[in-house]
């Protein structure tokens, strides 16, 4: 992960705890109606990829003890991980774009509603993403899958035939290649071939808008069938809608360039959407409150989209920031991109060693913003705030003071699962702390099954304990010894 010049060591928030009576009496603990449901209180576990699906993206064992874990702490809601609407190989990513899926994502809500007590709200993050290939070896890439064109010839001589071509580009040194190859090449050559919603010259990538809404609504149908409480459809980070909403999108075909025609197509998937799952159907996204990119959008942008997915009739806006390929580290050859590794990225997760900002409540301001926005507009769609909120007093002060009305928490859950269960029992003194390493973080970049330091080598001799492949860890985190529930 890119890491910042300052190199300032943050010790983590003072913890106040609150007693029992006073967590029962607080904001963060009481109810909120989010579209047709209520969450019990304001907590929230946000959509965190475990890598634990099959290579066919169907429910594992594995997979089920993994959010049964995050169940047995009883938050507001739990949002599955980002789950792909197309019927796709992707890897051990959850897919929910065939029907043959919905089984396996049925057991997994019986299971959280079974380890919840049926308190916790269950949705699923739906998504779509563009091609993305690893980084080549370049004399593979040179041989077999650069295209010539004459440009090329040109460069190494006209008469040669097309494999004379490729062998006298290999041979040339890489200042020389910076010079023959264009932008987009030079990029799959050194980072892998990447495709993006302005590739407009590739049919699939120009009929976008008229594929995606059916495909997001017949995920959603899905996940209504498999008894979700609703979908948060993922405008967010790297992926194909968070690219139509960015201000890098210069499409000109009324789907780029304002943000007007930027915001449209996420539009149209939601209405799409709402329109095959009906007005009693809980459906929300998440979206940026900033890219963190050079030319990307920002605040002002986040505010106006905020407004727009609020007057269509979202349920819910859950804000992140960053994630973005456009500033990612160059990978490894054999390994591709990953849009956590730039400082976008590190935006998103930022670590105990920082800027003179700091890792916790990062986004707060900008989120704030965003809601005052839709606020200001005579709308009332709860807004999911996220990012280094770690403390009972940072969340309590983030609903009480107008930043949002619920408070989402990843890398805090994952380290402890019932983090919020034990501030509500007043027992906030037991509470594991996440120490902001971003451990997990490197798991998930070379797509490991993620676990978290404090508690992945803990217990091991535990019977029945489900280990990672390697058999060095843990997958989920030691119960809590305490069997009480209020």
């Amino acid at each position: 992960m890119w890491k910042p010049p300052e190199r300032i060591k943050h010790d983590l928030p003072d913890a106040r705890w609150p007693d029992r009576n006073e967590a029962v009496g607080s904001k963060l603990f009481s109810p909120l109606e989010v579209g047709s449901v209520t969450l019990a209180q304001r907590t929230w576990v946000p959509a965190m990829v475990p890598w634990r699906a099959t290579e066919e993206g169907f429910v594992t064992e594995e997979i089920l003890e993994w959010y049964e874990r995050f169940a047995h702490g009883r938050p507001g809601a739990i949002v599955v991980e980002a789950t792909g609407i197309r019927d796709i190989p992707s890897g051990p990513l959850l897919r929910v774009g065939h029907d043959r899926f919905v089984p396996g994502l049925s057991e997994l809500v019986e299971t959280v509603r079974r380890a919840s007590g049926d308190e916790t709200r269950l949705f699923i993050q739906i998504i779509d993403f563009l091609t993305i290939r690893r980084r080549p070896d370049p004399e593979k890439f040179l041989r077999r899958y650069l295209r010539l064109t004459d440009r090329h010839r040109r460069a190494v001589g006209s008469e040669l035939s097309d494999d004379q071509v490729r062998e006298a580009l290999l041979e040339l040194p890489d200042g020389a290649l910076d010079d023959v190859l264009d932008e987009r090449e030079l990029e799959s050559l050194r980072f892998g071939y990447r495709e993006r919603v302005t590739d407009t010259h590739l049919e699939h990538i120009r009929e976008l808008p008229e594929i995606l809404p059916g495909l997001f609504a017949d995920a959603a149908e899905r996940a209504a069938e498999a008894g979700f409480d609703g979908v948060e459809l993922h405008y967010a980070h790297a992926y194909t809608m968070a690219s139509f909403l960015s201000a890098r999108n210069r499409r000109a075909d009324g789907y780029g360039g304002s943000r007007e025609n930027r915001v449209r197509l996420p539009l149209e998937v939601f209405s799409e959407v709402r329109r095959r799952v009906g007005d009693g159907y809980t459906v929300g996204c998440r979206f940026l409150a900033n890219e963190c990119i050079e030319g990307g959008s920002g605040v002002d942008d986040a505010v106006f989209f905020g407004r727009e997915l609020a007057r269509a009739g979202m349920d819910f806006l859950s804000l992140s920031r960053g994630g973005k390929f456009e500033d990612a580290k160059q990978p490894k050859i054999g390994w591709a991109a990953y849009p956590y590794t730039g400082p976008s990225g590190y935006e998103c997760m930022p670590t105990a060693i920082s800027d003179a900002r700091g890792p916790f409540g990062r986004n707060l301001q900008a989120v704030a913003r965003v809601r005052a926005g839709v606020r200001a507009a005579g709308l009332d769609t709860p807004i999911v705030v996220a990012g280094g909120i770690c403390t009972f007093d940072q969340a309590e002060a983030a609903l009480t003071d107008g930043t949002a009305d619920v408070v989402a928490a990843a890398r805090q859950s994952l380290a402890d699962p019932d983090w919020f269960r034990k501030i509500r029992l007043g027992r906030g003194d037991e509470v594991r702390r996440c120490v902001y390493t971003n451990y997990c973080e490197g798991l998930d970049q070379k797509h490991k099954q993620v676990t978290c330091q404090l508690w992945d080598r803990e217990a091991l001799d535990e019977p029945g304990l489900r280990r990672s492949v390697d058999g060095r860890r843990r997958l989920v985190a030691p119960a809590w010894r305490d069997s009480s529930d209020r």
